[in-house]
């Protein structure tokens, strides 16, 4: 027999559904998350057609980063500085953002000879959710200020919580756990009036609008993020004197292809022939800033060294000084 107790309870709503619920009506007031009724039966059309649209979508995301530079830049050079001090930059996202970071920072070592230590990938679930969905994990704060707690964060620091929302538990977890930390933050999303742009200290929200398939941020908001991350590390490491002009005079050579580059990288900036070249790359064990250095200033490989340790790894610095 059930009470009247019993039924009263069977038929209150579950704190789940609730919660279910309540999720739903937060994500139908995201941009991001809008049905494009125009686009209700794209599946019909022909696939050139489809292509056309999709294409023309994606134009747009340029310009909506435009509209963020400034921000864009005021975050590089708050980063540049810290990084100048012997920080690191730190990614952290769930999902399409966090693999994105997990990107940035990989490509980071080979070119810009940075240690893997130096620019970090956080994603939500682990190295695991890079090809496998790790259900839940991106509703963790507390998993984010575990995966940040294992890296001793310092003010030097900067971390950059990612998350097309910008309502991501494990990114804005990571940026508030970062920022009691007295590390630098950064919320990088795709809304406005994001809860994580609110919870970092620089918040970029570039608003590309809804997507061609309705909620695959992978999208247009994919394409976004990557476009800002490309600036913040490209233009972090310009700023910390990996680049000599538009060269990638740091750039590592660990293969085939790297060592050619590096070759001629170091023609392009000194104009040397091939002879030199391979002299100068062998007296300084194929480090490109160095072997430009000892051709441009004609010192040799350890004092090519010692300039570039006393002006912080900047080459022009380096050259005037050799050259005073």
């Amino acid at each position: 027999m059930t009470s009247s107790a019993d039924a009263t309870d069977a038929s209150a709503p579950s704190p789940s559904s609730s919660n279910h619920r309540d999720l739903r009506a937060e994500l139908e007031t995201l941009t991001t998350e809008a049905f494009r009724p125009e686009f209700s039966e794209i599946d019909r059309l022909p696939t050139l057609d489809i292509a056309k649209i999709m294409n023309g979508e994606d134009a747009t995301v340029p310009a909506a980063v435009a509209a963020r530079l400034p921000q864009i830049a005021a975050a590089i050079d708050a980063t540049a500085e810290r990084m100048a001090r012997g920080g690191r930059l730190v990614y952290a996202g769930a999902g399409t953002a966090g693999r994105l970071g997990v990107l940035d920072a990989s490509e980071c070592p080979p070119t810009f000879n940075t240690d893997p230590s130096e620019v970090v990938g956080l994603i939500a679930g682990g190295p695991s959710a890079m090809t496998t969905s790790v259900e839940g994990a991106e509703d963790s704060g507390e998993l984010a200020a575990e995966d940040l707690t294992a890296l001793d964060l310092t003010p030097d620091d900067v971390v950059v919580g990612i998350s097309a929302s910008g309502r991501t538990p494990y990114a804005i977890g990571a940026v508030e756990y970062a920022r009691a930390a007295g590390a630098l933050t950064i919320g990088l999303s795709c809304n406005a009036d994001s809860a994580l742009a609110a919870a970092a200290d620089h918040g970029i929200e570039v608003v590309v609008g809804p997507e061609l398939l309705t909620g695959s941020t992978r999208l247009k908001a994919g394409t976004a993020q990557k476009l800002v991350l490309n600036m913040l590390s490209t233009i972090t490491m310009i700023r910390l004197g990996k680049t000599y002009g538009n060269l990638m005079v740091d750039v590592r050579a660990s293969n085939d292809k790297l060592r050619a580059r590096s070759r001629r990288i170091v023609s392009l900036a000194t104009g040397a022939s091939d002879e030199e070249i391979e002299s100068a790359l062998a007296a300084t064990d194929g480090e490109v800033k160095n072997a430009i250095l000892t051709i441009l200033a004609d010192v040799d490989g350890p004092t090519a060294a010692r300039l570039l340790a006393e002006n912080g790894g900047h080459l022009r610095p380096a050259l005037a000084a050799a050259l005073s």
